[in-house]
Protein backbone atom coordinates (compact mmCIF):
# COMPACT_ATOMS: atom_id res chain seq x y z
CA UNK A 1 0.00 0.00 0.00
CA UNK A 2 1.45 3.35 -0.94
CA UNK A 3 1.32 6.59 0.99
CA UNK A 4 -1.53 7.89 -1.20
CA UNK A 5 -3.77 5.01 -0.08
CA UNK A 6 -3.33 5.63 3.65
CA UNK A 7 -6.70 7.32 3.95
CA UNK A 8 -10.12 5.73 4.26
CA UNK A 9 -11.01 7.09 0.83
CA UNK A 10 -7.87 5.57 -0.68
CA UNK A 11 -8.56 2.20 0.89
CA UNK A 12 -12.13 2.22 -0.37
CA UNK A 13 -10.90 3.01 -3.86
CA UNK A 14 -8.35 0.20 -3.66
CA UNK A 15 -11.00 -2.25 -2.47
CA UNK A 16 -13.37 -1.10 -5.20
CA UNK A 17 -10.84 -1.99 -7.88
CA UNK A 18 -9.50 -5.22 -6.35
CA UNK A 19 -12.59 -6.98 -4.95
CA UNK A 20 -15.01 -8.95 -7.09
CA UNK A 21 -18.77 -8.51 -6.68
CA UNK A 22 -18.92 -12.01 -5.17
CA UNK A 23 -16.34 -11.07 -2.52
CA UNK A 24 -18.27 -7.91 -1.65
CA UNK A 25 -21.54 -9.85 -1.43
CA UNK A 26 -19.92 -12.49 0.77
CA UNK A 27 -18.51 -9.82 3.09
CA UNK A 28 -21.86 -8.08 3.37
CA UNK A 29 -23.63 -11.37 4.05
CA UNK A 30 -21.12 -12.21 6.78
CA UNK A 31 -21.56 -8.76 8.35
CA UNK A 32 -25.35 -9.15 8.25
CA UNK A 33 -25.12 -12.57 9.92
CA UNK A 34 -22.91 -11.17 12.68
CA UNK A 35 -25.28 -8.23 13.20
CA UNK A 36 -28.27 -10.60 13.36
CA UNK A 37 -26.54 -12.79 15.93
CA UNK A 38 -25.55 -9.84 18.09
CA UNK A 39 -28.92 -8.10 17.95
CA UNK A 40 -31.45 -10.93 17.99
CA UNK A 41 -29.77 -13.95 19.56
CA UNK A 42 -29.35 -12.51 23.01
CA UNK A 43 -31.82 -14.95 24.48
CA UNK A 44 -30.25 -16.78 27.43
CA UNK A 45 -30.37 -20.17 25.69
CA UNK A 46 -28.61 -18.85 22.56
CA UNK A 47 -26.15 -16.90 24.69
CA UNK A 48 -25.28 -19.97 26.74
CA UNK A 49 -24.87 -22.07 23.59
CA UNK A 50 -22.47 -19.53 22.07
CA UNK A 51 -20.63 -19.30 25.40
CA UNK A 52 -20.22 -23.07 25.60
CA UNK A 53 -19.06 -23.18 21.97
CA UNK A 54 -16.34 -20.62 22.69
CA UNK A 55 -15.13 -22.68 25.63
CA UNK A 56 -15.25 -25.85 23.54
CA UNK A 57 -13.14 -24.12 20.87
CA UNK A 58 -10.57 -23.18 23.50
CA UNK A 59 -11.39 -19.48 23.57
CA UNK A 60 -11.12 -17.90 27.02
CA UNK A 61 -14.12 -15.68 27.66
CA UNK A 62 -13.52 -14.51 31.22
Amino acid sequence: MTATNETVHGRIETARTELTPMQVATGLLFAAAIAFALLFLQEPLAHDAMHNFRHGAGIVCH
